[in-house]
This record gives C-alpha cells, structure tokens and sequence, in this order.
C-alpha cells in the first residue's frame, strides 16, 4: 500500500497578506498587493510597480535572534522562514530544542536565486580588499540551499532538507517531490514550498526582456491583468509559501486538522523543441504534463471543478487556456472555472508555485473561488475558448472538491498538481 499525502499545515509570506488570516481576507476580496517602488523609478525601470510583502523587522524578530538579523539581508530566505515555520506550527507541531533531529520530517524548499543583495554586498567588499569583512553567515545566505538550510535548523528537521530550482515551476515541483518522498514511506512530513527574493537585482533582467507592464506605473493595483484584453505584460513580485504534506496515518493518529489532499501530478519539459523555446511553453508539452497528472492522479477532466493557472498577464495566456480546453477536452459552459492570482501579488517568480498553491488549497478548504481582478475585458480569443462565467471577476462561495494547479517555467519546464477535499 502506498501512503495517502495529505496537507495539515499552511504558511504564507505574499504580497496582499502576510499569514493565513490577512492572505485568505485578501485573495477573496480580491485585495491587491501591487504598489510603486521608487526605487525602481530611480533605477529607470520601464515597469516600476512591484508585489512586495510587508514584513517588519519586529515580525522578523519572532523567527530570527538579533544576532541573526546582523548583517543579513536576504529576503527571499526570510520569506521561505516565516513561511515555512508558519506552516509547521499551523499543523500543530512544536519546536524544540531537543538533541536529536526529527527523522521522519524534512524541507523541500525551492528557489531562483538566493541572496543577491549579499551577493551584492559581498562583491563590493571583495572588491575594495575588504573580504575579512564578508561576515560569517555570506556562505548561508547566498548559497541556494540556503533557505532548506535555515528552515531544517530552525525546525531541527532530520529527514531530507534540499532546495529545487525550476524557475516559475520551483513551488509546483516542490510539492510534487515532496509528495513522492511521503508516499513511498521515506519521510511522514515534508514542508514544500519556494521563495524569491525582492528587489532590483532579481527584477532587472524581465524589465530588459521587456515582458513587464510599463502601462500602469501611476496606477499599481491596475497593473496585473491576466486573461484581460489590455494585458500589457506581468508586475514582478516575491514571497514565499509553504504547505506541510504529511503522511494520511500520522496525520490522523495525531489528530491533526487537513485541508486538502495531494491525489498527484506531474512535471516534464518540452524540451524546447517546436514551439519551446528558454521562455516560451512547448504546447505539446504542457498538453501531455496536464494530461499525465490526471492520469498519475487517477481523476477524469471531469471531475476537475477549478484551475488555478500560470496565466502571467501576457500574451501567452490564451495560449494556456487553449492547452487546457485541449488537454482536458472541455470548453465553453463546460470548462472548470478558472483564474489568475496574480492579479492581486503579481509574478512572484521562484514563489509563485508555492503561494499559488496555498490559495488553491484554501479554496477547497473554506469552499470559494477567489475573483479575477483587473478581467473585466475578458481577451476576445479566450472567450472564444471558454465561457466568459468561468473567468469571474466576483467571489463565488461554492464547495470546491478538485483543483488542478500549474506551473510553466523558463526552460520550457511544466508542472500541475492535483488538490482535492479530503473525505
């Protein structure tokens, strides 16, 4: 027999909401977290509106010492650590300072790059013959394991602590790696999730691609227009979210709350071969990654009631909703709805896996789909596809039973996970 995946914890570092609470009032309000960042206008960046958490460094104070926040500035490892312990203690487990690790539980926490602002910092004093100076934690917070590596320390985790990196995949993979581990009866509790880091060093390179809006620098919360027909482009963002997957048998001897199950899923990569390329979807690909995490999940298309997709505010996004009306063989009435959270945090690149998954399972677990912000000028060739009511642009209170999640990454790599009430 092999392990039912579960998932007892959730923890959440995003733009509109830092913790469960503050995230889920924000996402069912369709509460944006997009703001202009005089930075970026100081830099003459073209797009210069951003998703970027709010985190205080009084909140930073409960999970870090003092001593830890000197000299550190890496965002995305303290995004990954609040999220992550967030999730550890929301599924009910303690933190202890015990002598011996906790072998049955792990991290797989995924990331893009890992503290460029030290990587920053320490290049400068290299530089100027200052390399004694670097401090003792450069090594941790700019190697990419760094985030696995605070969270297994802070947790004491004893089990398999590694980060993935899979570009905008990172978080969808994560949990799917994790899932395998629990499944095959390697680990009974794995924290998945990813982080990104903020700021212009992470953002600069999609500002010279120029695949970022440039159109709404006066007006931030209008900026993230996925689906809309005056989609000019996403807003980059960061943060982090993490879900604790468990083990259906220690979940349930220990009474623990579930919001949802992992029934499976799947990754490939198109191999940029046809239509892929390092930053375009191969069709085929994305097609057969949907197709193959319905069949690893053991569900038909039918049963799917909502998609929470990639759907990035570019001209790709049609293109996405045209693979899954293909690849799930529905369309128009019959299509799930469907939508886009980043409308309201942006592109949060490394993360949005992660925290997109975290919405997902809330839906299923408080029974809504959240709005489609900025859609009501719903591009002409998906409502062509599909049936303009499964796009809403309104809450819709509703019990939610599966949602298919995806992800589609640079380097033409794909992944879709499938959530499900569990019962």
């Amino acid at each position: 027999m092999k392990n039912r995946v579960v998932i007892t914890g959730l923890g959440i570092v995003a733009p509109n909401g830092v913790g469960l609470d503050a995230f889920t009032h924000a996402i069912k309000n369709g509460i944006s977290g997009i703001k202009h960042d005089s930075e970026l206008e100081r830099l003459q960046f073209s797009c210069q509106i951003v998703g970027k958490p709010d985190v205080s460094r009084e909140l930073s104070l409960d999970y870090f010492t003092e001593l830890e926040l000197r000299n550190f500035n890496s965002t995305g490892i303290l995004y990954g650590v609040i999220a992550a312990m967030d999730a550890w203690k929301d599924a009910g487990l303690s933190i202890e300072n015990n002598e011996n690790p906790d072998w049955d539980s792990g991290t797989i926490f995924g990331t893009g790059t890992s503290g460029i602002e030290k990587f920053r910092e320490s290049i400068y004093k290299i530089d100027d013959f200052q390399t004694r100076r670097l401090g003792s934690n450069a090594v941790a917070q700019t190697m990419n394991s760094g985030v696995s590596a605070y969270i297994g320390g802070k947790l004491g985790l004893g089990n398999q602590v590694t980060t993935n990196s899979s570009a905008c995949t990172t978080g969808t993979e994560s949990i799917l790696m994790a899932f395998e581990r629990i499944k095959s009866g390697q680990a009974k509790r794995i924290i998945a999730g990813s982080t990104s880091d903020s700021g212009p060093y992470i953002w600069g390179g999609f500002d010279a691609m120029k695949v970022c809006t440039y159109k709404h620098n006066e007006s931030p919360e209008k900026g993230s227009r996925p689906m809309s027909a005056t989609a000019s482009g996403f807003v980059p963002g960061s943060g982090a979210g993490a879900l604790l997957l468990e083990d259906l048998d220690s979940a349930l001897n220990r009474g623990a709350k579930i919001y949802a199950e992992v029934l499976g899923g799947n990754v490939n990569s198109g191999g940029q071969r046809g239509e892929g390329t390092m930053t375009a979807p191969n069709s085929i690909a994305v097609k057969k990654c949907i197709e193959n995490a319905l069949l690893h999940s053991g569900i038909s298309s039918n049963e799917i009631d909502a998609i929470n997709g990639h759907l990035t505010a570019t001209s790709k996004d049609s293109l996405e909703i045209k693979n899954w009306t293909e690849a799930l063989n529905r369309n128009g009435t019959d299509f799930p709805y469907i939508n886009s959270l980043k409308s309201t945090v942006g592109h949060c690149l490394s993360a949005a896996g992660s925290i997109e998954s975290v919405a997902s399972v809330l839906q299923i677990h408080h029974g809504f789909i959240f709005p489609n912000v900025n859609c009501d000028d719903l591009n002409p060739e998906i409502a062509d596809l599909i049936d303009a009511a499964k796009v809403s642009t309104k809450l819709i209170e509703k019990e939610i039973n599966i949602v298919a999640k995806a992800s589609f990454g640079f380097g033409d790599v794909n992944g879709c996970v499938i959530f499900k009430k569990y019962k």
